[in-house]
């Protein structure tokens, strides 16, 4: 796929003046982070790191992308729904990774108690990359997939404008109307008030729970915006004002300062290092809630890697999509190569295959929020260390992909605009509503681009290495 902005990314002077423009736009648009130095405060603000061009997708894949993400919202209900699939899955994880584990101890108070909550609620994001093949063919190759706090949404509908006036202002007018729009921030907030609206009372709110620091706010502020303009009321508190001033009533309505709550949407509490025993209390306490939460701790654990390489064995997701063929064959296509390293035969068989093609191979932990990834030799390294141990468990080992690189020029304050090598991940949205056992919404509600350069292995936007970007679909 040759790009179409080949000459303009060798002539440095237009390059200098073409990235001014943009980050005006992007700064009047409001592709906006938080500083660094003040991340509580909306004081002095950035624009979000992003490309100066669109970067070309092939339609198909895009299109192929969309087509199975419904698929993907029905299938991690499904697993959320079956308790027996996930403490199976998650036995040896939880031996010996105590984030998972207290997340499941939850999970097993909760079930026991009896689930109070009726409606359910997921807001999902599935990334994909595009695998190149020797013979140039691309084929798209699921990541991963993220069932809590799924971020960018709302700094997603804002960047089309900015890569439609670069195009525009390079009389390139026909490219410009190509881009496609977006605004996966009006389709989150819609899953949101389809779920408030069932919970079934006027006054509730919804319950955003924030990090104190939060330089993505914007992002957040997107779909605040998007539910008060249909009058649904958003407070954002942290985990420890809930627990400080969280109740349940005798029928364990969640209550916040006085109020009642419709909706959890967890936009903290995603790892291990945001949670401290005050915030399991404060967690616990609101999976207890007949609140929808988003996500409910079962689709929390739906979205972790080790279930994510458990789906990948032969005839898993049958028994969860029975009588389906066609969405599990969707499913299926998407997959990548995906090892087990549970003690016993097949792990040995993954690490082995491992230790000889380090280049082919992630070691992937139970994480989410980006940079957790060992590649190379820092794989080979936490491999040799971890082979005889039981610790081995709580990783699983995902075939690399290898996309095709290009270049575009990265766009970050403080950087001089400069063009680079880089890969690009393909997220969709989903959204899903159940209430009781009946799915009453389940959609796709738009994409986001990522690209980086290609010596960053690892890492979002959020981590501070992927730009935001948008598709040119070819």
């Amino acid at each position: 796929m040759a790009t179409s902005w080949g000459s303009i990314l060798q002539d440095e002077k237009q390059l200098e003046e073409l990235a001014r423009q943009a980050i005006d736009r992007a700064l009047a648009e409001g592709v906006l982070l938080r500083s660094a130095q003040n991340p509580s405060s909306s004081d002095v603000v950035t624009y979000a790191p992003f490309t100066l061009f669109p970067s070309l997708v092939p339609s198909a894949l895009l299109e192929q992308a969309y087509a199975v993400q419904m698929d993907f919202n029905m299938l991690v209900d499904a697993v959320s729904q079956n308790a027996a699939f996930l403490e199976q899955t998650l036995s040896s994880t939880i031996r010996k990774d105590d984030y998972t584990a207290r997340l499941f101890d939850i999970y097993k108070q909760v079930l026991k108690e009896g689930v109070a909550q009726t409606v359910f609620l997921g807001l999902n994001r599935s990334d994909y990359m595009f695998q190149c093949s020797a013979d140039g063919s691309k084929a798209l190759k699921q990541i991963e997939i993220n069932t809590i706090s799924a971020s960018f949404g709302g700094l997603a509908s804002r960047t089309p404008a900015v890569h439609r006036h670069v195009l525009n202002v390079l009389k390139k007018t026909k490219e410009a109307a190509k881009i496609l729009s977006n605004n996966p921030s009006k389709g989150l907030a819609l899953g949101i008030a389809k779920a408030w609206e069932l919970y079934g009372s006027a006054n509730a709110v919804v319950l955003l729970i924030a990090q104190e620091k939060e330089r993505n706010i914007f992002d957040q502020r997107a779909i605040e915006n998007e539910l008060l303009d249909r009058n649904i009321h958003v407070i954002r508190r942290r985990f420890e004002d809930v627990a400080e001033r969280g109740s349940l009533d005798q029928n364990r309505r969640l209550f916040m300062d006085d109020q009642e709550v419709a909706v959890v949407y967890f936009r903290d509490g995603y790892m291990p290092s945001q949670y401290n025993p005050q915030n399991w209390e404060a967690r616990l306490l609101l999976e207890r809630s007949c609140a929808a939460k988003c996500p409910d701790i079962a689709t929390q654990l739906a979205g972790t890697k080790k279930v994510q390489q458990e789906l990948s064995r032969v005839g898993l997701l049958e028994m969860l999509l029975p009588g389906q063929p066609e969405a599990v064959a969707r499913l299926r296509a998407t997959f990548a190569g995906l090892y087990s390293l549970d003690m016993g035969e097949e792990g040995d068989r993954a690490i082995a295959e491992a230790l000889a093609a380090p280049s082919h191979f992630v070691l992937k932990p139970q994480r989410e929020g980006g940079g957790n990834n060992l590649y190379g030799e820092e794989m080979v390294q936490a491999l040799e260390q971890l082979k005889d141990s039981e610790e081995r468990a709580s990783y699983i080992l995902m075939e690399k992909i290898e996309p095709e690189p290009f270049g575009n020029c990265l766009l970050r304050p403080g950087s001089p605009a400069r063009v680079v090598q880089c890969i690009s991940e393909l997220g969709i949205f989903g959204v899903y509503v159940r209430q009781g056992t009946t799915l009453v919404m389940n959609k796709h509600v738009g994409h986001l681009l990522r690209t980086k350069a290609i010596e960053h292995a690892d890492g979002g936007v959020a981590a501070g290495v992927a730009v935001l970007d948008n598709p040119y679909p070819v």
